[in-house]
């Protein structure tokens, strides 16, 4: 339901955008799929755009990296949107990757954990099972409940591969979307998840590691360990539409910085 209310948000967008250039000036249509953990920062930089260039429309469909990644490789979108590095498989059948910006990945725990901090290795044990009660690691007497996305995911390939927990992690849930995982967790005293920091985790407490918080500043110096790129995957050797080449040297350039900003996550472009 999500996702639908999600598509229907950018399409209204899309329809006031058009309006507000009047009836003679012809539209033209950006599409882009993928990554739920770039939701926030696709819609602000999509809104903004559409308000500076009326008659240009700009999609979005979430469906997660890995079905972002195949549609822009398939030809069905314009920009595939992906929240880790493409593999070099990927790469060789004949994508092209663009990183747009940088997101750390908060390890998140239900509000009322007194847990406050935790190392890569203490968040390996966790999510494999080696640690499977809380009060080994200075929290309560309660089971650990670790809760994570599904297989294709870009915030899961992510935090697997930093933690080093690749095929290892022991999930009582694997959820299709970041917004999922965050409600699961809220709701849970004995969970532990991970979600995009530019999500809005105001209903979970996000943990520090290795004594660092996430933030804009930790993650651009590499301060902050768990963190991934935010990638436009396009077809290689093939132009892109002009409405879809100007939305790309927009998203890509010093002047969305500050959209990015605001949606959470770190530019690269300054």
């Amino acid at each position: 339901m999500k996702k639908i209310l999600m598509v229907m948000v950018v399409a209204a967008l899309a329809m006031a955008a058009a309006f507000a250039g009047g009836s003679n000036e012809e539209s033209a249509t950006v599409s882009t799929d993928g990554s739920t953990s770039m939701e926030k920062v696709i819609l602000s930089l999509a809104e903004q755009y559409m308000a500076d260039n009326p008659g240009v429309n700009v999609t979005y469909n979430p469906t997660g990296s890995g079905t972002g990644i195949t549609a822009a490789l398939e030809g069905r979108c314009d920009i595939g949107l992906s929240s880790r590095a493409l593999k070099d498989s990927e790469v060789e059948s004949g994508l092209k990757q663009t990183i747009v910006a940088l997101d750390g990945i908060a390890i998140i725990v239900n509000a009322d954990n007194p847990v406050s901090d935790l190392s890569i290795d203490q968040i390996h044990d966790l999510f494999t099972g080696a640690i499977s009660n809380w009060s080994e690691v200075g929290g309560a007497d309660a089971p650990v409940v670790a809760i994570g996305r599904e297989a294709g995911s870009g915030t899961r390939d992510g935090f697997e591969s930093i933690t080093d927990t690749e095929d290892a992690c022991v999930y009582s849930q694997e959820l299709t979307s970041t917004g999922a995982v965050i409600t699961a967790v809220s709701q849970n005293p004995g969970a532990i998840g991970y979600a995009s920091l530019a999500s809005n985790l105001d209903s979970v407490k996000t943990l520090t590691v290795e004594g660092v918080a996430p933030s804009e500043d930790t993650v651009k110096s590499g301060e902050y360990q768990i963190q991934r790129p935010f990638v436009f995957a396009t077809l290689s050797g093939t132009a892109l539409s002009d409405a879809a080449q100007k939305f790309f040297d927009y998203c890509t350039s010093a002047e969305a910085a500050s959209i990015i900003t605001g949606a959470g996550a770190v530019p690269v472009a300054e």
